[in-house]
């Protein structure tokens, strides 16, 4: 199952069931988990952990140095969950101990080529990174986050879950839960009602996120006041939570 063309580092450790290609490269310090398909042309550092049934396509970039300026060569981590995909070309920077020390990537992430994951980023599970979208470091992406073709995000910032970047969106503040945010820069333009309904929302509970995104964008209220109004929605709609605690989180502020 591994191509004998493949340059593997013998401290490398590698899961039962691995397909690795011809020409890919993994170096020291890489563990990889049991049903993977690493592509040819794909170079693979450490420290690295991955779990079981990822698939990385060819030419794909995965666990280098930063070229944050601060980085002096220390043995900072990536970590990537289970059954995730990784297209072609994809780029994923490993941590700084300037901040949390590791990359981290969930499970079942789609993300497609040419994307980039920047140092001390985070993402949470089943989240779709389209062709070209980027992360600066140290960002935060909730679950179930899109984030479509070119579209970037500035560092420290952290999108909540469910949120939708829309093609060539940039992000320059936090961007609450349940949100869709287009343009440059990034502006509210509702909820992600579609994306809602594919995972099963009630009519009611998007109604209410609906409700939720107007007391903070269309009431005219302060952040703080439009919380307090949200906690009483909330606890009529659990769901309501999420948006709440997404907006308490925030470190940056929110898109405006």
């Amino acid at each position: 199952m591994i191509d004998p063309r493949a340059i593997i580092d013998p401290s490398a450790k590698i899961g039962e069931n691995v397909e690795i290609g011809p020409w890919t490269i993994v170096g020291p310090d890489v563990e990889i988990g049991d049903d993977c398909t690493i592509a040819s042309h794909v170079v693979l550092k450490g420290p690295t952990v991955m779990g079981r049934g990822n698939h990385i396509y060819q030419f794909s970039s995965v666990g280098e140095d930063t070229p944050d300026l601060k980085y002096n060569g220390e043995p900072t981590r990536l970590i990537i969950g289970d059954n995730n995909v990784i297209r072609e070309g994809v780029t994923i920077h490993r941590g700084t101990v300037q901040d949390r020390g590791e990359t981290v990537i969930g499970n079942n992430n789609l993300l497609m080529a040419y994307s980039h994951v920047g140092h001390d980023s985070v993402l949470g599970d089943h989240c779709i990174m389209v062709n070209n979208s980027a992360l600066a470091g140290h960002v935060i992406l909730g679950d179930w986050t899109i984030l479509s073709g070119y579209a970037l995000v500035h560092q420290y910032c952290k999108l909540g879950a469910h949120s939708f970047l829309g093609m060539g969106a940039a992000v320059g503040k936090d961007v609450p839960a349940y949100v869709t945010v287009t343009g440059n820069p990034g502006e509210p333009k509702g909820i992600n009602v579609e994306g809602l309904k594919r995972r099963g929302f009630s009519s009611e509970a998007i109604s209410d996120i609906r409700r939720a995104y107007k007391l903070i964008y269309r009431q005219g209220l302060t952040t703080d006041e439009a919380l307090l109004k949200l906690e009483e929605l909330a606890e009529k709609t659990p769901e309501v939570n999420l948006l709440v605690e997404s907006i308490r989180q925030s470190s940056r502020g929110i898109v405006r």
